[in-house]
């Protein structure tokens, strides 16, 4: 083994970690999933698991940084990056919502470890509220220059709406979840889609 690939093997380990371990809870929560089964999953030994992470919650600590963090980034914050109309942008995101079984009975990554841990761990909440509080602000950025550009109507409260976009969707994901019925959560796309056409402003005459 040459030199650049032993220092590569141990960041790949971590990712594969870091991947094996995001699926496990997914699939059965937090408090549902177990070191085994990531291993199993990340086909390493418990030393190489200790070898990065303290335990369960340190990699879990890290999944929420790094994984879930990149997702919501990628998905929502992304394509809002200094766009000119944000309503456009927002609807083209909400309209690439998942609709097949898997991804509605699964549920929002983010959301569900807010439901399962909030009450249960400080530091795990905290870091799912930083993701939330930056996934908001980055919409609400995106809506004051939409304002800024005659986009958005200028007599909302950007964060304020940015919150209830959110909100909104967040819930519909989370009844689509509990019904098992993708339809609801389609449903839940046009409503968001509708509320989104409201904040532009009223043509002029």
């Amino acid at each position: 083994m040459n030199m650049q690939t032993s220092r590569k093997a141990p960041a790949e380990t971590r990712q594969r970690l870091l991947e094996a371990a995001f699926t496990e809870i997914y699939a059965q929560g937090f408090q549902g999933s177990d070191i085994n089964g990531i291993l199993a999953r990340a086909g390493v030994t418990k030393g190489a698991l200790y070898h990065h992470f303290d335990g369960k919650t340190d990699m879990a600590n890290a999944v929420i940084d790094t994984l879930i963090d990149g997702i919501t980034t990628q998905k929502w914050l992304a394509p809002l990056d200094d766009v000119d109309d944000p309503i456009d942008a927002l609807i083209e995101v909400v309209e690439g919502t998942l609709l097949t079984e898997e991804a509605v009975n699964g549920g929002c990554p983010l959301n569900n470890l807010a439901q399962e841990m909030s009450g249960v761990n400080e530091d795990i909440r905290l870091r799912l509220r930083r993701i939330f509080q930056m996934w908001i602000g980055g919409v609400a950025d995106a809506l004051r220059l939409g304002q800024a550009n005659d986009k958005v109507r200028r007599d909302i409260d950007a964060r304020e709406t940015a919150t209830f976009i959110i909100a909104t969707y967040e819930g519909y994901i989370s009844l689509a979840k509990n019904a098992r019925d993708p339809s609801l959560l389609a449903a839940g796309v046009r409503q968001v889609i509708k509320y989104l056409e409201t904040l532009r402003p009223m043509p002029k005459p």
